[in-house]
């Protein structure tokens, strides 16, 4: 049996996170798994329409509070952390896993689906992470807070007609350690986790495509696509006091795929 000192280097007791792309896939997991943990949750949604993870949140005894917020809009997001915290919450982990793909060959890339990438996995992520880094900023030290970015092996790799969502992620882990090189030392870490190929909503197309599944596949060295509950114990690890001392990385999570 585990030690006292051992699991409470994973509690997150007493702690409020604010989740983005909370509503499925390797979100909802995170978000889970932070309130298995321990955790409040603030759910960052489109809408209201979807309360499963809500509901999941609650069924572990957590409290779970939905904000709406169109996150491919510059305005909606402007506003977001500010309505938050005027309802008198205090965020001491932040996950940045919302993000929407599109595909086109290059020379065929329409701007709109450009700017929408762009907007939604960094425009957003930039100001989320700016506006609730300034409150954790305004916590009392000693801080221990964290913010978690969601990258991709994109984040390394420049993949077949996503020029706008490897761009995006790319430069997502480039955030990651820039704001890690200022914050790091005010008691808040920041850190990318990268997914490999895992079986979600966002990869319907690759998972339809039996040629592609297929040499996918066969490259993975762990044999088989990634689940979303593979994210939680990673993102319990970083949220957690086990992770105080790891700040400014991309935590590859890919089934050694980077690795082969």
């Amino acid at each position: 049996m585990a030690s006292a000192a051992s699991q409470a280097l994973f509690s997150l007791q007493g702690q409020t996170a604010l989740v983005t792309g909370g509503t499925r896939g390797i979100g909802q997991s995170v978000a889970i798994a932070l309130a298995e943990a321990g955790a409040d949750i603030i759910l960052i949604q489109r809408d209201t329409s979807n309360t499963a993870t809500q509901k999941s949140i609650q069924e572990l005894g957590r409290k779970a509070t939905i904000y709406t917020a169109d996150l491919a809009s510059q305005q909606d997001v402007a506003g977001l952390i500010a309505k938050v915290l005027a309802d008198g919450h205090t965020i001491q982990i932040l996950i940045n896993c919302a993000g929407i793909q599109r595909r086109h060959p290059s020379h065929k890339f329409p701007d709109s689906d450009w700017n929408e990438v762009i907007q939604v996995n960094l425009n957003t992520v930039f100001t989320i992470c700016r506006d609730v880094g300034a409150h954790m900023l305004s916590q009392p030290a000693p801080r221990s807070c964290r913010i978690i970015n969601f990258a991709s092996l994109l984040t390394f790799q420049g993949g077949l007609t996503v020029p706008a969502y490897a761009a995006s992620k790319g430069a997502v882990a480039q955030l990651t350690k820039a704001l890690a090189n200022e914050w790091s030392k005010e008691g808040i870490t920041v850190n990318a986790i990268a997914p490999g190929y895992i079986e979600t909503d966002m990869n319907t197309a690759l998972l339809a495509d039996k040629d592609r599944l297929r040499s996918i596949s066969e490259r993975i060295p762990a044999g088989r696509w990634g689940k979303p509950d593979d994210f939680k114990a990673p993102t319990i690890f970083l949220a957690g006091p086990g992770g105080a001392y790891v700040s400014g990385h991309v935590l590859v999570v890919d089934g050694g795929w980077m690795g082969r």
